[in-house]
């Protein structure tokens, strides 16, 4: 039975893989009582006289919505709601495992920004946090930025920040091993969608200044007529040296090379036009842009991928629970670059034992969530 049939049959025999479970005992009428009527009004009215008093009396404290309307799912495609259904329960599951974060899929029948910006307003109520999953650029860009302009509770799309701050822990300690300073590091970003967007602005904010973009039609320029109204803003903040062709072109000299695009895109010869000891995030999943054995074979010095059968898997695991985790228990109001830099340092310092095989932890290691939730703040 391959990996994709035992899947099945593992979601099949449990129905899903989440539950609720209750935290108090419902044995006795006393129990009805205080858990439900008549004592329940007393915890309504309290809330009512009090709105803070929410997140002390009801779930809100510690639980996340994971909203997704199933139009990027992984690397599948626009399959929509009922289909998104499965990678939120296992997100959820995740937030669980990792964090001891209640979190509940909340998949949508729609794929209007309005109406999804509309349906996450109104259900916020119950939660202390949003978790956007799986919707594809550019909408994503809007739907974010405009619910955490008109919302008071954290908002954060997983599939941009989560992996920029993973990428970012690993770069740190990837030129910590290779030297250097980031400052004049020349960084080649392969596909400018949600993650590649989200990898760039984090690492400009970081101190990178020379980033230059790629996608499939080549260096992504201000003066292209054939991109978007976000890749255009991007190009406008990136490729000092003015790069302009293919990325094979961009390749020549760089120290860096972050792929979030298809596989098998990246050869031999391209990591040869790199400079000595280049650094190869090829992120692509399920096939990397090229696979780290070849990799290493034309001269990289260090290779990540997003698989678990490689060293240094970019895992967003790493990130996302920590990062909800410290922001429930701090309260805070909304997300912000700064606190994403803290999460990546704190996830690259768990790394004890630094090597060009182990630059980011494993996605079991403990020590990783209550790090990131204590920068969170």
């Amino acid at each position: 039975m391959d990996i994709y049939q035992e899947s099945i049959a593992l979601h099949h025999k449990n129905h899903g893989k989440i539950s609720l479970s209750l935290k108090v005992d419902l044995k006795t009428k006393k129990d009805l009582s205080l858990a439900y009527s008549p004592g329940v009004a007393g915890v309504s009215r309290a809330i009512s006289e009090n709105p803070e008093m929410v997140k002390d009396l009801t779930i809100k404290k510690n639980t996340i919505a994971i909203v997704s309307d199933g139009s990027a799912i992984l690397g599948l495609g626009n399959l929509g709601a009922e289909a998104a259904i499965p990678v939120m329960e296992g997100k959820a599951a995740l937030f669980k495992r990792f964090a001891d974060v209640d979190a509940f899929p909340i998949c949508l029948a729609t794929q209007d920004v309005e109406e999804i910006i509309e349906t996450v307003k109104r259900i916020a109520p119950v939660f202390g946090g949003i978790n956007l999953e799986d919707i594809s650029a550019p909408r994503c860009f809007e739907i974010e930025e405009r619910l955490r302009k008109e919302m008071t509770i954290p908002v954060m799309h997983d599939d941009q920040h989560g992996t920029a701050v993973v990428v970012l822990a690993g770069l740190m300690n990837a030129i910590k091993i290779r030297g250097g300073q980031k400052e004049d590091l020349k960084v080649v970003m392969n596909g400018v969608g949600s993650a590649g967007v989200a990898i760039t602005k984090i690492l400009l904010e970081w101190g990178v200044k020379d980033i230059v973009l790629s996608d499939s039609r080549g260096v992504v320029t201000i003066d292209r007529d054939d991109i978007n109204d976000v890749k255009r803003s991007m190009a406008g903040q990136t490729n000092p040296r003015k790069v302009s062709g293919m990325m094979e072109d961009a390749l020549v000299g760089a120290d860096v090379f972050i792929g979030v695009s298809v596989g098998n895109i990246l050869t031999e010869k391209h990591i040869e036009r790199m400079a000595k000891d280049p650094i190869i995030f090829a992120l692509a999943n399920p096939e990397p842009e090229i696979m780290p054995d070849i990799a290493k074979k034309a001269g990289a010095f260090i290779v990540a991928t997003g698989r678990s059968d490689f060293p240094n898997q970019v895992n967003n695991v790493l990130a996302f629970p920590g990062i909800f985790r410290g922001a429930l228990d701090h309260d805070i109001v909304q997300f912000t670059d700064d606190m994403f830099i803290k999460a990546a340092q704190a996830i690259a310092a768990c790394v004890s034992e630094l090597s060009v095989d182990m630059i980011i932890p494993d996605p079991f290691d403990e020590s990783v969530a209550p790090a990131v939730a204590a920068v969170i703040r």
